[in-house]
C-alpha cells in the first residue's frame, strides 16, 4: 500500500549521550530517512550550542571556494566531475586537520598569487619602460634627421644668397663685404640673450597610457597647454597583460615636448588624471642605449622567476584540484551534522530531539544508531522513544528515477495529506494516454520516444556531466514521462491512422468501389467529381477495418464530419471515465480513514448524479454505436436534442431503447434528489452527534499505552545516564497498561533519583500522564492523534482534508459552529454538481486539440513538403528536395512537436490538476524533508 499512500509516520523522541551523539547524526545522515524538529525555536541560531563549529565549517567552505576560484582560472586544470562516494562519515577529529590543512593551502595560495602579482607588475613596468625606450629612441632619430634636413637647406640657401650679393656689388661697382645686419655693428641690430636660462631648452615627458583614452588625452592636453605642446604616439602592437585581473590591455607610448617649468607641471598632473605611466626618458642616445640593455636583462631575469613562480603554482593547485570534491564532501557533511545537533536540547550528558520517521524504516535507523555509538566507543546505547501527537505528519512518498516525475507533478499542485490516496501510479497511464489522445500521430510520437530513450540510454553520462543547462536538465528530469507520452502517441497516432497526416494502408481498405461505379468514373473526363460510397454496396465483408481508422478516410471529403463527432464522442466517454474513477478513489479514502458517514453522504450521491447523468450520456453514445448500423442509420437519434429533452421532461421523437422516457425520468429524479442528499444529510448527521455527544464516546474502545511522555528539564537536571533510562523504559513495556479515555496512560520522570532502588520502590517517583496534564492545566486529548479513526495505525487519522469533501468536520475536541459547517457542505454541494457539468465539457479539449494538431500536420505537409514532391522530372527534384525537406522537418520539430507538445501537456496537466483529482485530492500536506548527505552534497546551495 506504500505505492499508493505515503508512508505511514511516527513522532519519536531520541536521547543520544554527547560523545556519540556526532556520530549518531552522521551515520542517520547516510540513510536519510529522518526528519529533525527544533527543540529551540526560541533561541537564536547565534546563540546555540555548536555556532562555532558550524562558523568553521563555513569559514572552511570559504577557503574551498577560494581553492576552486584560483583553480578554474587555470583552463588546463580539470576539476573531478564525480562526487565522490563518501559512506564513512567523517570523524569529529577530521575537522581539526582538514581546518590546518585548508589553512596552510590557502596561505600558500596567497603568498604565490601575491609574488605573482608583483612579479607580473614589475614585468609590466619594465615592458613599458622598454616599448617607451624604443618608441622615443624613434621619435629623436626623426627629430634630429628632421634638424639636420632643415639645417642644411638654411645653409644651402644662405650661401646662395652671399653669392648674388657678391655679383650685384661687383656690378655696382661698390667696396667689397659680407652681407650683414643694416648698420654692421649697430648694437640696435644684435639679437638680446635670454634671459631665462631653460627657455632655449625643451622639456619631456615620456609615458605610457590606455589606447581608448589617447584621443581624450590630447584634446585636453592641447587645451590646457594652448597648443604650446608637441605630443608625438605610437601603439605598442602586443597586448599588455592587467597583474591584477589577467585582462588584455591595449597601450600606446607617448612624447610630449614643452618648454618652461610651470607647462611642464601642467602636463604631468594631465597625465596622472589620464591614469597614465610616466617613464624617465634620457635625452641622450647613449644613455637610452645603456638603459635599454639594462632594461632587457631585467626582464630576461624577471621572466626565469615568473615562470618558476607559475610552474610551482600549477603544481599545488593539481594538486589540490584532485582532492577538491572530497574535501567539499567532507565540510559539508560535517557542517551539516552540527547545523542539525544546533536542533539538539543540549545538557551536559545527554542530547534529545523529536523527529518524524517512516515506521517501516525503524530497524535500519536504529542499526544507524547502534553503529554510531560503537564508532564513538560509547557503551550507553541511544534511546529512541514513539511520542503521541496530534500534528499532521509530513508525507513521504518514495519514489525511483521512474516514478519521480510524475511525482513532482503531483506535488506541483500541492502534497498529499497524510496517508491521502496518492493519483501518482494512475497518473503514470492517464496522464500519458490523454496527452497521446490529443497527439496523435505516429510519426511525432516516435521522435519524441526517440529522443527520449536517447536520455534514458545515456543518463549515467549525463548525470555525470552536471549540466548547468536548466532547460536542458527540466527535460532530462521527466525522460521517462515523454518516452511514455511518445510510446501513447504511437498507439494513439495508429488509432487514428496518422503519420506525418498521411495514412497507413496496411490491412488494406474495407471500402470497395462498386463495377457500376467504377465504369460511371471512366467516363469521366477529368478528376474532379466526388463519387459518393453506398456503405450497402461498397463495404467489403460487412467488417470494419481491423485496427484504427480505415485509410480510406484519408482522401474522403466528409473526413472533418467523420473525425469530429468520433473524437468528441470519444472525449465525453474518456472524460465521464476519468472522473468516475476519481470519486471512486475517494471511496477508498473515505474507507481507510474509517469515516462512514462521508460514504453514505458524499459518496454514494456523487456516484449517482455523475454516473446518472453524465454515465448515462456514455451509454446512449456506446448504445448508439451498437444499435444502429449503415442499415437504419437513417433513424438514429440526435444525442445532444435527446439529452436535452431529458432535463426538459420532453418525450424523445426517435426512442433508442424502448422505455427510454421512464428510465430518463428516474434518472433526472435521482440526480435531483443527490443534490439535497450532499447538501443537508452530513450536517445533520453531525449536528445531532454533537447533541449526544455520549453515544459518540462511548463507542471508543480503550488503546494500550504506546510511549513515553519524558519531562526533559527534570531530566537534564538529575543528569541519569543513558544506560539507566532505556533500562527504565524497557522495564516499562512489561508493566500493567492502564486504560484512559482516549490516550493510553504513559510515564514521566517526576523525580529520577528514585529509580535508584529496587522496582517497587523505584516507581514511586513516577505519574502518570493525566496527573502531568492536570499539573499543567491541560488534558490528555490535546497531545495525541484520536485513534478512532486510523485502527491500526499509529498516526494522524483526522489530518484536514484526508477524507474527501468535507472531511475534517465533526472533530469532538474541535468547536461545534453548525452555521459554517452548513456553509462549507453548501460550497463543496455547488462545486461538485457545477464541476460535474464544466469538467464534462472541458474534456472536450481531448478532440479540439486533436483536431488542430491533425490539421497544422496535414497543412504542414501540403503547403512545404508536397511543393518538393510535386516535380515530376529527377533533375530539379534532387536539387529542390533537400532544403524542402529541412524547412518542413525544422517547422515539424519546432510547431508540431514543441510547441504542439508543450501545448497538450499543459492541457493533460490541467485534466488531471482540475477534473480528475478535485474529486478525491486535497493536497493540503507539507513534504517528509529528512537530515540526508545525498541531498546536501547534490545541492549544497540549498539550506
Amino acid at each position: 500500500m506504500a505505492l499508493f499512500r505515503c508512508e505511514e509516520m511516527a513522532l519519536y523522541q531520541l536521547f543520544l549521550q554527547s560523545e556519540a551523539a556526532y556520530n549518531c547524526v552522521g551515520e542517520m545522515g547516510e540513510i536519510g530517512l529522518v526528519q529533525f524538529r527544533d527543540m529551540n525555536p526560541d533561541v537564536n541560531a547565534f546563540q546555540r550550542k555548536f555556532v562555532n563549529e558550524v562558523r568553521r565549517c563555513e569559514e572552511m567552505e570559504r577557503k574551498l571556494r577560494f581553492i576552486e576560484k584560483e583553480v578554474k582560472k587555470e583552463a588546463h586544470i580539470n576539476i573531478p566531475n564525480n562526487v565522490p562516494d563518501l559512506k564513512q562519515v567523517p570523524a569529529a577529529r577530521e575537522m581539526n586537520e582538514l581546518d590546518n590543512q585548508l589553512e596552510k593551502l590557502e596561505n600558500e595560495l596567497r603568498e604565490l598569487l601575491s609574488n605573482q602579482e608583483q612579479l607580473q607588475k614589475n614585468f609590466l613596468e619594465l615592458t613599458e619602460l622598454k616599448q617607451v625606450l624604443l618608441r622615443t629612441s624613434i621619435f629623436f632619430q626623426e627629430a634630429d634627421s628632421t634638424r639636420f634636413a632643415a639645417a642644411a637647406r638654411d645653409d644651402r640657401e644662405h650661401e646662395e644668397g652671399e653669392a648674388l650679393l657678391d655679383v650685384e656689388g661687383g656690378a655696382s661697382g661698390g667696396g667689397g663685404g659680407h652681407f650683414g645686419a643694416p648698420g654692421g655693428t649697430d648694437p640696435e641690430y644684435q639679437i638680446a640673450p635670454s634671459e631665462d636660462p631653460g627657455a632655449s631648452k625643451l622639456g619631456v615627458v615620456a609615458g605610457v597610457i590606455k589606447r581608448e583614452l589617447l584621443g581624450a588625452f590630447e584634446r585636453v592636453l592641447w587645451r590646457v597647454c594652448r597648443g604650446n605642446v608637441f605630443l608625438k604616439h605610437a601603439d605598442i602592437e602586443e597586448p599588455l597583460t592587467d597583474p591584477t585581473t589577467g585582462d588584455s590591455l591595449l597601450k600606446c607610448v607617448f612624447i610630449v615636448f614643452f618648454q618652461g617649468e610651470q607647462l611642464g607641471n601642467r602636463v604631468k598632473k594631465i597625465c596622472e588624471g589620464f591614469r597614465a605611466t610616466l617613464y624617465p626618458c634620457p635625452e641622450q642616445t647613449a644613455e637610452r642605449r645603456e638603459m635599454l640593455k639594462g632594461v632587457e636583462a631585467r626582464i630576461a631575469d624577471l621572466q626565469v622567476v615568473l615562470d618558476q613562480t607559475l610552474s610551482h603554482r600549477t603544481r599545488v593547485l593539481e594538486s589540490a584540484a584532485a582532492n577538491l570534491p572530497l574535501w567539499f564532501v567532507k565540510v559539508r557533511k560535517i557542517k551539516s551534522i552540527y547545523h542539525t545537533l544546533n536542533l539538539f536540547q543540549v545538557s551536559q550528558k545527554y542530547l534529545q530531539v523529536q523527529c518524524w520517521i517512516p515506521i517501516t524504516d525503524i530497524p535500519k535507523i536504529q542499526a544507524a544508531l547502534d553503529k554510531g555509538t560503537s564508532d564513538a566507543g560509547s557503551s550507553v546505547p541511544s534511546v529512541l522513544s514513539q511520542v503521541p501527537t496530534k500534528e499532521q505528519p509530513p508525507t513521504f512518498n518514495r519514489t525511483n528515477k521512474f516514478t519521480e516525475g510524475f511525482q513532482t507533478i503531483i506535488d506541483a499542485y500541492g502534497v498529499s495529506s497524510y496517508r491521502e490516496m496518492n493519483p501518482m501510479p494512475f497518473t503514470v497511464i492517464t496522464f500519458p494516454f490523454l496527452f497521446a489522445v490529443m497527439f496523435g500521430d505516429c510519426g511525432h510520437g516516435l521522435i519524441m520516444a526517440l529522443f527520449a530513450g536517447l536520455l534514458i540510454w545515456k543518463e549515467k553520462d549525463i548525470i555525470a556531466a552536471k549540466s548547468k543547462n536548466e532547460i536542458f536538465m527540466m527535460f532530462f528530469g521527466g525522460r521517462y514521462l515523454i518516452f511514455l507520452m511518445g510510446v501513447f502517441s504511437i498507439y494513439t497516432g495508429i488509432l487514428y491512422n496518422d503519420l506525418f497526416s498521411k495514412s497507413m494502408n496496411i490491412f488494406g481498405s474495407q471500402w470497395a468501389i462498386p463495377q457500376d461505379v467504377a465504369k460511371t468514373l471512366a467516363g469521366y473526363s477529368d478528376n474532379t467529381d466526388t463519387v459518393e460510397l453506398d456503405p450497402k454496396d461498397s463495404f467489403k465483408d460487412k467488417a470494419p477495418y481491423p485496427f484504427g481508422l480505415d485509410p480510406i478516410w484519408q482522401v474522403a471529403d466528409n473526413k472533418l464530419d467523420f473525425l469530429n463527432s468520433f473524437k468528441m464522442k470519444l472525449s465525453v466517454i474518456l472524460g465521464v471515465m476519468h472522473m468516475l474513477f476519481g470519486v471512486v478513489l475517494s471511496l477508498l479514502n473515505h474507507t481507510y480513514f474509517r469515516k462512514p458517514l462521508n460514504v453514505i453522504a458524499e459518496f454514494i450521491p456523487q456516484v449517482l448524479f455523475l454516473g446518472g447523468l453524465f454515465g448515462y450520456l456514455v451509454f446512449m453514445i456506446i448504445y448508439k454505436w451498437f444499435a444502429f448500423d449503415y442499415t437504419n442509420s437513417a433513424s438514429a437519434p440526435q444525442l445532444l436534442i435527446t439529452f436535452t429533452d431529458m432535463f426538459m421532461l420532453s418525450a424523445p421523437d426517435d426512442e433508442l431503447y424502448s422505455g427510454q422516457y421512464t428510465v430518463q425520468v428516474i434518472i433526472l429524479l435521482v440526480g435531483v434528489a443527490c443534490v439535497p442528499w450532499m447538501l443537508f444529510v452530513k450536517p445533520t448527521v453531525l449536528y445531532m452527534r454533537h447533541r449526544n455527544p455520549a453515544a459518540v464516546k462511548g463507542q471508543r474502545s480503550n488503546l494500550p499505552h504506546q510511549c513515553l511522555a519524558v519531562e526533559m528539564g527534570q531530566l537534564m537536571d538529575n543528569s541519569l545516564p543513558l544506560l539507566t533510562l532505556a533500562v527504565f523504559l524497557k522495564l516499562r513495556n512489561n508493566r500493567t497498561q492502564r486504560k484512559t479515555r482516549d490516550l493510553s496512560t504513559g510515564l514521566t520522570f517526576k523525580n529520577l533519583n528514585n529509580l535508584a532502588g529496587d522496582d517497587g520502590e523505584g516507581t514511586e517517583g513516577l505519574i502518570s500522564n493525566d496527573e502531568l496534564d492536570r499539573e499543567n492545566g491541560i488534558g490528555g486529548d490535546d497531545h495525541v492523534i484520536s485513534p478512532d479513526t486510523h485502527g491500526a495505525h499509529s498516526s494522524n487519522g483526522n489530518a484536514p482534508g484526508a477524507g474527501g469533501h468535507g472531511g475534517g468536520h465533526g472533530d469532538d475536541d474541535e468547536e461545534f459552529d453548525f452555521g459554517q459547517i452548513m456553509i462549507l457542505q453548501a460550497i463543496h454541494t455547488i462545486e461538485f454538481c457545477l464541476g460535474c457539468i464544466s469538467h464534462t465539457a472541458s474534456y472536450l479539449r481531448l478532440w479540439a486539440l486533436s483536431l488542430a494538431h491533425a490539421e497544422l500536420s496535414e497543412v504542414l505537409w501540403s503547403m512545404v513538403m508536397s511543393i518538393g514532391l510535386s516535380y515530376d522530372s529527377v533533375f530539379p527534384g534532387i536539387l529542390i528536395l533537400p532544403p524542402i525537406f529541412a524547412a518542413w522537418a525544422v517547422l515539424t520539430l519546432a510547431i508540431l512537436l514543441l510547441m504542439e507538445g508543450l501545448s497538450a501537456f499543459l492541457h493533460a496537466l490541467r485534466l488531471h490538476w482540475v477534473e480528475f483529482q478535485s474529486k478525491f485530492y486535497h493536497g493540503e500536506g507539507h513534504l517528509f524533508t529528512p537530515f540526508s548527505f545525498k541531498h546536501i552534497v547534490e545541492n549544497p546551495l540549498e539550506d
